[in-house]
């Protein structure tokens, strides 16, 4: 075999060598034949890039997690903050992914900035921070429909911060102070009305048995006499308060005195 013969096999078997590429399972390859996209990408494993004829594009079908930088969004009741976000998003199809689209990472996040601010500015700023999970929501969903002529799907969106001004701070600050000091005010008086009706309904029960009030002295008694204190309290029978009173009464009668009479 002459060595022109070996040196022609010697350049195809590097040309073929050179030719062959590895793809992790994750990947996946676009090959342009000739300027034209095949039907289909390649990979994973190992494929064939016959150069300069063919030229790959590896494109990835992990989750990436982009993040939306702060933005300055003005609410539907005046109050300026600055929200940033968090996206996740992955590629379906590699092909659109790099036809489509030049950058599709750089394209959503443009997109994500723009429905950030359209979205809650449309909103309250007490409805942004009560409802937070379905504002994630409406955004991944506006976006998603965005992206999915391109192959990509936004899997989540979720709002990461929301930074108040100070005055607005102090606002809900005070406005949450009051909050509670109606509530205690509130749990106050239920329960003096609670403890009036208790000793309404006491009374009516001690007016019906008025010897339950001799059982609530003696157990009176009891309590003062296991403090270990000093003090000795008599209770007074309220038969005989009620006798001392008709004693009083038949002593003293309310009917006036009679002027005395003078004599002839």
């Amino acid at each position: 075999m002459s060595i022109p013969v070996l040196i022609v096999i010697a350049i195809v078997v590097l040309y073929l060598l050179n030719s062959i590429k590895i793809l992790r399972e994750y990947e996946r390859g676009v090959i342009f034949r000739l300027g034209r996209a095949l039907p289909l990408p390649k990979g994973p494993g190992i494929i064939l890039v016959f150069r300069p004829f063919d030229q790959i594009v590896r494109v990835s079908l992990r989750q990436e997690v982009l993040e939306v930088p702060p933005q300055d969004v003005i609410t539907r009741d005046n109050v300026t903050i600055k929200v940033n976000a968090v996206i996740t998003l992955r590629v379906l199809d590699p092909a659109r992914a790099v036809i489509e689209v030049s950058n599709y990472v750089y394209q959503t996040s443009q997109f994500a900035q723009t429905t950030l601010r359209s979205v809650l500015g449309e909103v309250e700023l007490d409805g942004l921070l009560s409802h937070r999970d379905a504002l994630n929501q409406r955004i991944q969903t506006i976006i998603d429909q965005r992206t999915e002529p391109w192959g990509v799907k936004v899997v989540s969106v979720e709002v990461k911060q929301v930074d108040l001004p100070e005055s607005m701070l102090r606002a809900m600050a005070k406005q949450a102070e009051a909050e509670r000091e109606k509530r205690s005010k509130i749990i106050n008086a239920e329960g003096e009305f609670a403890a009036a009706q208790r000793l309404v309904e006491a009374g009516n029960l001690l007016a019906q048995q008025p010897l339950t009030l001799q059982l609530r002295y003696l157990q009176t008694l009891n309590d003062i006499g296991a403090e270990k204190n000093t003090t000795v309290i008599f209770p007074l029978p309220v038969e005989l308060v009620s006798l001392l009173g008709k004693f009083v009464t038949n002593v003293n009668p309310a009917a006036p005195a009679q002027p005395p009479q003078k004599s002839e």
